[in-house]
C-alpha cells in the first residue's frame, strides 16, 4: 500500500528522474508522521480541557524532584524561550495548576512547583495519555516500535539532540 509520500516520490521520479529523492522519503515521512501524531495528542488533550503544552509542563514538573523546577531548567526541558515560558507559567498559575516562588538560596531565581490540583490533573491524565499513545501506534508491532525508536534515536543524536 502506498502512502502520500510515495505519491510525491513518484511525481518527482517522473518530473526529475535524475534527482536522488531517497532522503525526501525519510524526511517527508518523519515530518508527516510528526504532524499526524501531534494532531492525535492535541485532540486527546482538547477532550480533557487542556492544550498539549499544558500537559507537557505539568508532566515535566511531575517527574522532577519534589515536582519543582527552576524556570531556567523548565525552559530548557520544554525547549521554549524564557519569555514564552513566562507566558505559559502565567496561564498555569491563573488556572491554579502551578505556583511560582523565589528560590530560597537565590532570590533572583524563580522556582515553579505543582499545586495539589496540578499534581492530581497530571497524574490522572498520565495513564489516559499513555493509552492514547498506544492507540496512535497500534499499527506497529512491539518489535517494529523498538526498531523505529532505535533508528529515530540514532537520527536525533546525529542531529545533535543528545539530552537536556
Amino acid at each position: 500500500m502506498d502512502d502520500a509520500v510515495d505519491v510525491i516520490l513518484g511525481q518527482w521520479a517522473r518530473a526529475r528522474p535524475d534527482a536522488n529523492v531517497s532522503a525526501m522519503g525519510v524526511v517527508g515521512r518523519v515530518s508527516r508522521a510528526s504532524r499526524l501524531l501531534e494532531r492525535g495528542v492535541k485532540e486527546f488533550f482538547a477532550e480533557h480541557g487542556l492544550e498539549a503544552w499544558e500537559f507537557d509542563m505539568l508532566a515535566t514538573l511531575l517527574r522532577s524532584e519534589n515536582a519543582t523546577m527552576c524556570m531556567k531548567d523548565l525552559s530548557a526541558s520544554a525547549m521554549v524561550s524564557p519569555g514564552a515560558l513566562t507566558n505559559r507559567m502565567d496561564h498555569l498559575v491563573e488556572r491554579g495548576l502551578v505556583e511560582r516562588h523565589p528560590a530560597p538560596h537565590n532570590r533572583r531565581m524563580t522556582m515553579v512547583v505543582l499545586t495539589d490540583e496540578g499534581r492530581a490533573l497530571a497524574g490522572d491524565l498520565l495513564d489516559l495519555h499513555l493509552a492514547n499513545e498506544e492507540r496512535l501506534l497500534e499499527g506497529l508491532t512491539q518489535d517494529e516500535r523498538d526498531a523505529l525508536a532505535g533508528l529515530l534515536r540514532k537520527l536525533l543524536v546525529s542531529l545533535g539532540d543528545t539530552g537536556l
